[in-house]
């Protein structure tokens, strides 16, 4: 993780500097000595480049003078513009121009110390990189910023800001690696083990193996598993930082380590990417590592489903009919619909079991999803508005932007099944991530549900101002901010 400093504002004798000017601004402050120091060189480059503070626009001074290896001057707009989410933004957008220097310092003049803690997260987030499998890169091409400071106007009120928002980071980035590793790494019970050292933080980690789930009845989640030499876990995470006895708050992931989809096997094009169904549950070991790591006033439980989804002679066949631990039976049409069955059985525990205030699932369900929403949205699926518009308000603050979708009867009776209680796809295109939320909610019972499926989300192909190509961590942040900011007492 990038090692971020903060101090009070000073001008710095090496390194790079960059300095964040609001539209319209004078100059005052830092950007004044600075510019002094190097003999105008700012204002030349500014002048040159017609550089006025527009949000997102930048201007490159290279080698000024003053014992400096350039000036980044950065737009952050007008003030009324200003927004956490957007000064995040200019951080990740400062660390990926500065990733070849070796010292850097970002002056945040004129900005709040919440609004300096959200710049310094912002390039926390952008620094991230999985290279652990990388062994023949050249140096040369290795990003070298190791250390950012920060000058805030208020830096003893920024540390204690940023200390809570860096949580969150570690979180993220726990996330992030989960979902980036190899499947022949990360299988079921490789990835229960990786959520042992939550422990370290005051979570109780609870790993039920095959023979525990095979004893509470959990048929669902097994069938999808038996078709794998690597046998299926489920992991419980008990947060409890709130008041004794005050119900819990419950997240859910979808956790397949790897899909080839069974029987119903997938195409061989692009089926590397299926190292990445199991971003929900990923979501939730690195969730209840931030909350945790921020020491959040609120009880929580997390639970992943984790198996691998593999064509073999024990495999489960298109056809098969099996009990959940519900009781309710469901016909297999497809064996590419798996991770409404692993939901299935860890919904109705987690709800039989904890009784929770609610219940958010998260899975990378449906490919349906990405046709309906590209991959700019995660599908919201609820059967409470309180719910659903405290989340569509998170995914506004953070980022992690949700469309709500319908739920209703006329898509549940699609799986209706001629000889089961219910089958686990209705048939058809249509509407697909709708039937498999309908799917999912006839294991709520009742209880307040939200169902996201961040099929379209949770690997991003480009790079963006605060996450680096590659796995996301959709979830960790939205979830986080649910909490916070409706949730802690």
């Amino acid at each position: 993780m990038l090692d971020v400093v903060f101090a009070k504002s000073a001008l710095p004798k090496s390194g790079a500097l960059v300095l964040l000017i609001g539209e319209g601004d004078k100059p005052t402050g830092l950007w004044a000595q600075a510019d002094k120091a190097t003999g105008g060189a700012i204002a030349r480059a500014f002048a040159a480049t017609e550089f006025t503070g527009g949000k997102g626009k930048s201007c490159n001074a290279l080698a000024p003078g003053a014992g400096l290896s350039r000036v980044l001057a950065i737009g952050i707009g007008k003030a009324a513009d200003r927004n956490a989410q957007k000064l995040e933004d200019i951080g990740g957008q400062a660390v990926a121009a500065l990733a070849r220097e070796m010292v850097a310092t970002v002056a945040t003049d004129g900005l709040s110390a919440a609004e300096a803690a959200s710049v310094a997260l912002g390039a926390t987030l952008r620094a991230y990189r999985f290279d652990r499998y990388r062994t023949k890169e050249k140096q040369a091409d290795k990003p070298k910023l190791a250390k950012l400071t920060v000058l805030a106007e208020d830096a003893a009120k920024a540390r204690p800001a940023y200390a809570a928002l860096k949580a969150v980071a570690e979180g993220v980035f726990l996330t992030r690696d989960l979902v980036s590793e190899p499947p022949n790494v990360l299988n079921p019970a490789e990835m229960a083990k990786r959520c042992l050292p939550l422990r370290k933080l005051g979570v109780k980690v609870e790993v039920l193996g095959p023979r525990e789930m095979m004893k509470l009845g959990f048929g669902a989640l097994l069938g999808v598993a038996q078709g794998s030499v690597n046998e299926a876990r489920m992991v419980v995470m008990h947060w409890n930082g709130g008041p004794r006895g005050k119900k819990p708050v419950a997240f859910i992931g979808k956790g397949v380590t790897f899909d080839t989809g069974g029987i119903s096997i997938k195409p061989a094009g692009g089926m590397e990417d299926m190292k990445w169904d199991m971003a929900g549950a990923g979501c939730v070991v690195g969730l209840m590592a931030a909350l945790a790591g921020r020491r959040a006033k609120v009880n929580a439980i997390g639970l992943v489903g984790l198996v691998e989804n593999m064509p073999s002679g024990n495999a489960q066949r298109p056809g098969d009919v099996v009990k959940t631990y519900s009781g309710q039976t469901v016909e297999v049409i497809n064996t590419d619909a798996e991770g409404r069955l692993v939901l299935a059985d860890v919904i109705w525990y987690c709800q039989q079991k904890y009784d929770p205030a609610f219940m958010v699932d998260l899975a990378t369900l449906t490919g349906a999803m990405i046709v309906a929403l590209g991959h700019e949205h995660a599908g919201l699926f609820s059967n409470n508005d309180d719910l659903a518009n405290n989340l569509l308000a998170a995914g506004t603050t953070t980022g992690e932007s949700l469309w709500r979708m319908p739920l209703g009867d006329a898509y549940d009776k699609q799986i209706n099944s001629d000889i089961a209680d219910m089958k686990n796809v209705a048939g058809g295109r249509a509407g697909g991530s709708i039937t498999a939320a309908q799917f999912i909610q006839r294991y709520v019972n009742g209880k307040p549900w939200a169902h996201l499926d961040i099929a379209g989300v949770a690997w991003h192909g480009k790079d963006t101002p605060c996450v680096p190509k590659g796995a996301t961590a959709y979830g960790v942040r939205l979830l986080n901010e649910l909490v916070a900011a409706h949730y802690e007492k």
